[in-house]
């Protein structure tokens, strides 16, 4: 596997909007909905801001990823298709040994190819 660059960084906001006008070319995630109510408080000194952060990755072959991740006392998590900076393709979250969230993101699917399971 080889590491081609972050693909995107995801952060927790209280005011999307302000957020939207203030921020350019980040992914950024209302508090109210799934993911950021996943992060428990709301940013401030005992809430986190950040949710979590992705390196694109190629090639993402999924049994040799796991196998790389075990070896190395990483869990591997469940693989799904997700939107990064170059389209939607596979990913893979896992956990650093801080407990920060990583997200392995491979290529883009080609248009040829079958559409996305999940976002």
């Amino acid at each position: 596997m080889k590491i081609l660059g972050l693909d995107h960084v995801v952060l927790r906001v209280a005011d999307l909007d302000r957020a939207l006008a203030w921020s350019a070319l980040v992914d950024l995630v209302d508090l109210a909905g799934p993911l950021g109510q996943a992060g428990g408080a709301a940013p401030a000194a005992e809430g986190r801001n950040v949710d979590h952060f992705c390196l694109r990755i190629e090639p993402f072959e999924e049994e040799l990823l796991r196998a790389h991740l075990s070896a190395h006392g990483v869990e591997p998590g469940d693989v799904g298709d997700r939107y990064g900076a170059d389209g939607t393709g596979p990913s893979m979250y896992i956990r650093d040994p801080d407990g920060n969230t990583v997200e392995l993101k491979g290529p883009p699917y080609s248009p040829a190819q079958t559409k996305p399971r999940s976002r």
